[in-house]
C-alpha cells in the first residue's frame, strides 16, 4: 500500500494512457480536465468507462499487483497515486487498458477527475503502519479516516456505485478469542491503525445505508511476495529476505513465538479482482492463507529457501503485537469463490527469486 502526504499536495492530475515513459502532463489543471471529462461523457465517447476500475494507491506493493490482476480479469484500470504507476511486472511497462494518473489523494477535485465514469474504486491508500500509528493517532485519523470519507464523498459526487476497501485482518480483531478468527469475532484493535481501519468499515456501512453504496471490505492478513520493500518497517518476510541477501542480522521483537497468517500477494490481488466483479452488495471478508506460522518457523523456512545461514537478534516484545492471528477465510470462499493458490514454500521461493534479481 502506498503512502500519500498532504505536504506534497498538488492541485492537478497527470494522465497517461499506455506507456508511462510517454507521459503527457495535464497543464490546464483539474477544472479544464473535469470539463473535458464531462463533455466526453455527454457525447457518449466515454462509454468504455463502464467497465473501468480506479485503483487508488496503485503504485505501492499491493497496488501494483491489484492493478495487474484487474487487467488480467478484463477491466480497464485507472492507476492513481502520488507517483506514476510503473510496475516491473507489466511487460513493456504499458497496457492498452491502463491509464496512469498522478495527483493528490487529499484533493477532492483530483479524486473526482480520477473517479468520473468508473464502475468501482479499489481503495488501498494508507499513510500509517501499525507499528507507528499510536505515536500520532490524530495524524492517523486526519489522513486515513477523514481521507477515506473524502474519497467516499468524491465517489458520491461523480456517481461511482461501488468500493473495494483494503482493511486489516491483522489489527482490527485485537487479542484473539479463538484459534481461527472469523469475521464475527469481536473487534478490539490495539493500535490506531486497526481502529481507523475498523472505523472506515463503519463509514462504508453508513454510506450503504444513506446512499446505497456497494462495498466489500477485505480484511487482509500479512501479504508478501515480489515488489515488497526490503527496507520497510513492516512486511517481515520482505525485510528478512533483504537482510539475508545482504548478510545482515534479522531483528525479532519477542521470542519469535508470535504467529501470523502470511498470504502470497498474487492471491490477495486476485481476491480484490473477484471482489470488484462480485454482485454481493455489501460484505466484510477475511483474506489470508487460513494457516499460521510463527516467526521462528518463518526464519527456518527462509534459511531452507535461501540456503544461507541466518543470524537473529531477539528484542523485547511490543504491546501491540497480538500473540496469534490466523484468519478464517471460509466466507471469502463462499462469497467470492476465492481461495489461496500458492503455499508458503512456493511463495517464499518465488519471493526469494525476485529479491535476488531486484535487491
Amino acid at each position: 500500500m502506498n503512502s500519500f502526504s498532504p505536504d506534497h499536495a498538488r492541485n492537478f492530475c497527470i494522465w497517461t494512457t499506455g506507456a508511462v515513459s510517454k507521459m503527457q502532463t495535464a497543464e490546464k489543471g483539474v477544472n479544464d480536465h473535469l470539463r473535458e471529462r464531462e463533455a466526453a461523457a455527454s457525447s457518449g465517447a466515454d462509454e468504455a468507462a463502464r467497465g473501468t476500475v480506479a485503483v487508488v494507491g496503485a503504485a505501492g506493493f499491493l497496488g501494483q499487483h491489484v492493478t495487474l490482476a484487474l487487467l488480467e480479469h478484463g477491466y480497464a484500470v485507472r492507476a492513481f497515486d502520488r507517483v506514476p504507476f510503473a510496475s516491473r511486472l507489466l511487460p513493456g511497462g504499458a497496457h492498452p487498458r491502463l491509464t496512469v494518473l498522478t495527483g493528490d489523494f487529499f484533493d477532492a477535485r483530483c479524486l473526482e477527475a480520477t473517479l468520473a465514469g468508473c464502475s468501482c474504486c479499489v481503495h488501498l491508500v494508507s499513510t500509517s503502519i501499525p507499528q507507528s500509528s499510536n505515536a500520532d493517532p490524530g495524524k492517523d485519523i486526519r489522513e486515513n479516516l477523514l481521507g477515506t470519507v473524502g474519497l467516499l464523498e468524491a465517489m458520491r459526487a461523480v456517481g461511482v456505485p461501488k468500493i473495494v476497501f483494503a482493511s486489516s485482518g491483522g489489527t482490527v480483531y485485537g487479542l484473539p478469542h479463538a484459534q481461527c478468527i472469523a469475521e464475527t469475532h469481536p473487534t478490539e484493535p490495539l493500535c490506531s491503525y486497526g481502529i481507523v481501519k475498523l472505523a472506515a468499515e463503519k463509514y462504508l456501512a453508513l454510506y450503504r445505508e444513506l446512499y446505497g453504496l456497494e462495498y466489500l471490505a477485505l480484511r487482509v492478513s500479512n501479504p508478501y511476495g515480489p515488489l515488497q520493500r526490503l527496507d520497510a518497517s513492516q512486511g517481515v518476510i520482505g525485510v528478512f529476505l533483504g537482510k539475508i541477501l545482504h548478510n545482515q542480522t534479522l531483528t525479532v521483537w519477542g521470542d519469535g513465538s508470535v504467529v501470523r497468517d502470511f498470504v502470497y500477494v498474487e492471491d490477495v490481488a486476485r481476491a480484490f479482482a473477484l471482489a470488484a466483479a462480485s454482485s454481493v452488495p455489501a460484505a466484510v471478508l477475511n483474506v489470508g492463507s487460513g494457516a499460521g506460522a510463527s516467526l521462528k518457523r518463518i526464519i527456518e523456512l527462509l534459511q531452507a529457501t535461501t540456503g544461507r545461514p541466518v543470524d537473529v537478534r531477539y528484542l523485547a516484545g511490543r504491546v501491540f503485537d497480538v500473540p496469534c492471528s490466523i484468519l478464517d477465510i471460509g466466507l471469502a470462499r463462499r462469497i467470492l469463490g476465492w481461495r489461496p493458490a500458492v503455499d508458503m514454500e512456493e511463495g517464499l521461493r518465488k519471493t526469494w527469486e525476485w529479491v535476488q534479481g531486484n535487491g
